[in-house]
């Protein structure tokens, strides 16, 4: 009988507890549980995660996979103010938005929040300048935009902030305007105007992909250095209706959207060129995103109607795996 020695040169070392070293591929026998495990990588995957209490499209959200916030929105019967927090299983009622707006720009993490611009309906409906900081329990109005607009671009940190492109009708524009805790001040116009794109990064390292220009989808990538847009990689599927996004201007993630149906498609961005990744189960538009490139939150949006449903993204992660021995 073959021995793994023979096979492999080494002999299954004897572990009381698992290695916390990386060691893929590796044999080892736990002397403590009694069993063979090995180290395995874990394939890029989706995985429902717990539903929000008030389905919404065209909501804003921020902060991680297992500390996320999603506020706004449009719901059954126009904008609501909700907010929603997320612990990595399940959401709970956060305080409400003064205005409550649908197609907004948001910003920073759970506890740490900002909401800019967007609409509100009935009546309208009303673009707005109004913004507000959320301290992980209630909202506070804070200085204005400089322009109303909705279905605008938010990324960044509550006290450096990013909102570009969006609609002021009857056009569509590509400025950008940045905060600084206290006061917004002009940034950077973007090539192309656009509205209802993806916003992923920080103030001086940000990336806006997608979103329409007039009827048509864009799948252009413009990537920010905090004063002046360039042109990135294209998406593979353009799209529009991905309100925020995930990860940073080098290691990007964008799920959903329309193009202009809603679609599955999920691609990620390494600050260069886009690549497909493993899609959402079930298509969506008008759909919020926040987390990491590799630990990501699909959450809200629209398909056939409103839903709250909510997706968690694990990407190429090693997990110890039981070996079963007869």
């Amino acid at each position: 009988m073959t021995t793994y020695k023979e096979i492999f040169g080494k002999y299954v070392k004897n572990y009381s507890s698992d290695p916390s070293s990386d060691i893929e591929g590796q044999i080892w026998y736990n002397s403590t549980s009694g069993t063979f495990k090995s180290e395995v990588l874990v394939a890029d995957a989706w995985a429902s995660g717990g539903s929000m209490a008030t389905a919404r499209r065209a909501l804003a959200g921020g902060g991680t996979q297992t500390a996320g916030l999603a506020f706004g929105g449009f719901g059954a019967t126009g904008s609501v103010a909700n907010t929603e927090e997320y612990d990595g299983a399940s959401w709970a009622n956060g305080g409400s938005l003064n205005t409550g707006r649908y197609s907004l720009g948001g910003a920073g993490t759970q506890t740490s929040g900002l909401a800019a611009g967007g609409a509100s309906f009935p009546p309208g409906p009303n673009l707005l300048t109004s913004v507000e900081e959320y301290d992980g329990t209630n909202w506070t109005a804070v200085t204005a935009l400089g322009t109303a607009r909705y279905n605008n671009g938010g990324t960044g940190t509550q006290t450096a902030a990013l909102i570009f492109g969006g609609g002021i009708p009857p056009g569509t524009t590509g400025t950008s305007e940045e905060y600084d805790g206290t006061n917004w001040s002009a940034g950077g116009t973007m090539s192309s105007a656009r509205r209802a794109l993806a916003s992923i990064g920080i103030q001086t390292a940000a990336l806006g992909a997608g979103g329409p220009v007039g009827p048509s989808t864009l799948n252009e990538t413009e990537e920010y250095d905090g004063s002046a847009w360039t042109t990135g990689g294209n998406l593979n599927t353009g799209r529009q209706g991905v309100y925020g996004g995930s990860g940073t201007q080098t290691a990007g993630l964008v799920a959903g959207g329309n193009t202009p149906t809603a679609t599955t498609a999920v691609e990620k961005y390494d600050s260069t060129s886009w690549v497909s990744a493993p899609s959402l189960s079930t298509a969506r538009g008008n759909i919020g995103n926040t987390g990491t490139q590799s630990l990501a939150l699909a959450f809200g949006g629209e398909s056939t109607g409103n839903t709250g449903a909510t997706e968690e993204f694990t990407s190429g992660t090693f997990a110890v795996k039981t070996i079963t021995t007869s």
